[in-house]
């Protein structure tokens, strides 16, 4: 008697990309901020700063779109609305070597308004498609959109639906929703982060509406145990504020996320990393304190975290190397530890 076939496994599907990601942050998601939080997770996705298309094709591109190797998977965020200048982008990005390029249609501000792009191009999709459409026949690279799931009191799943629908004609495959509305008048930035409701099963909705397409979820998402309940229902789950204040986080995310080690061994290793980084800023002639900034949580949570913080955020020290000050500031510790036993 023949032995039975027994049926292989089916192999387990590959992870998304997008499986993780920090948010695009302006003022805070800078090169030096990429830099130290690649010091922490290899495979989190990292974003840059919102880049106008007129900052990058009338100003200096080499302060906006430069970034280390490290840095890699690294996105650049794109505002605009124009085909032709979103293309032109598009191939900067290429060119540079970025790894996707990503449209804002999320922004609320009211300065982003101005210039006809951010959350109000949710009321013109078909600009929006365009837009993709000239940046996917430019480029080969991923082209993205990241959006809210409304704007202002429009509370209906169909607006964002039909918005993700039509955009996918275009041939946009990856939609990162900011589970909130927008309101364009009335509130700050800050307050359309917090303020309009937040929908995450609308998100969830999105995955089931458009199984083939790649749906990450933005807003409001803190823990790890909130992330993985959020990676049963989608694709992938966008962290921004509390990936930047509590960066340890990150740190636990390679091995829970992507079943493999993180470069992160200790805070002491993070530590010594970034300061060997902060000697090169200074020696490239630019001022390490704004770099240092992005690292100010490291130690959050940890006996002499305050005291740390103080010490880096001292202007005194702005024009000390800064190894010369780690040692500095480890040899005081070390003497008030032996002074308090």
């Amino acid at each position: 008697m023949s032995e039975p076939i027994l049926a292989a496994a089916p192999a387990a599907a590959p992870l998304s990309p997008w499986r993780l990601s920090v948010a695009p942050m302006l003022d805070w998601t800078d090169r030096h901020c990429r830099h130290f939080h690649r010091l922490l997770t290899r495979r989190t996705r990292l974003y840059t700063e919102m880049v106008t298309t007129g900052a990058l094709l009338h100003g200096d591109q080499s302060r906006h779109l430069d970034f280390g190797e490290i840095e890699h998977p690294v996105a650049l965020q794109l505002g605009g609305s124009e085909p032709a200048d979103l293309a032109a982008c598009a191939r900067l990005a290429a060119t540079w070597g970025y790894d996707e390029v990503n449209l804002n249609c999320g922004c609320p501000s009211e300065r982003v308004q101005r210039g006809a792009f951010g959350a109000c191009l949710m009321a013109e999709p078909a600009t929006v498609a365009d837009g993709v459409r000239a940046m996917r026949d430019a480029v080969d690279l991923p082209i993205t959109v990241k959006h809210r799931i409304g704007i202002d009191r429009i509370e209906s799943y169909d607006f964002v639906r039909d918005f993700v629908g039509q955009i996918a004609e275009a041939g946009c495959e990856v939609f990162i929703v900011h589970a909130r509305n927008a309101w364009l008048k009335g509130l700050s930035p800050k307050e359309n982060r917090e303020i309009p409701p937040l929908r995450h099963e609308w998100v969830w909705q999105l995955k089931r509406d458009f199984p083939a397409l790649t749906i990450v979820i933005n807003g409001g998402i803190r823990d790890d145990d909130e992330i993985a309940q959020h990676l049963a229902h989608v694709d992938g789950v966008m962290v921004g504020r509390q990936a930047y204040h509590e960066p340890w986080q990150m740190a636990g995310w390679d091995a829970r996320f992507f079943g493999e080690p993180g470069p992160a061994a200790s805070r002491e290793a993070v530590e010594s990393a970034w300061i060997e980084y902060l000697d090169g800023v200074q020696a490239g002639g630019r001022p390490w304190p704004t770099a240092m900034r992005h690292a100010l949580g490291l130690w959050n949570g940890q006996r002499g975290a305050r005291i740390w913080r103080q010490f880096w955020s001292d202007h005194r020290h702005r024009e000390a190397r800064p190894s010369e000050l780690a040692r500095r500031f480890h040899d005081l510790a070390r003497q008030a530890g032996s002074a308090s036993n």
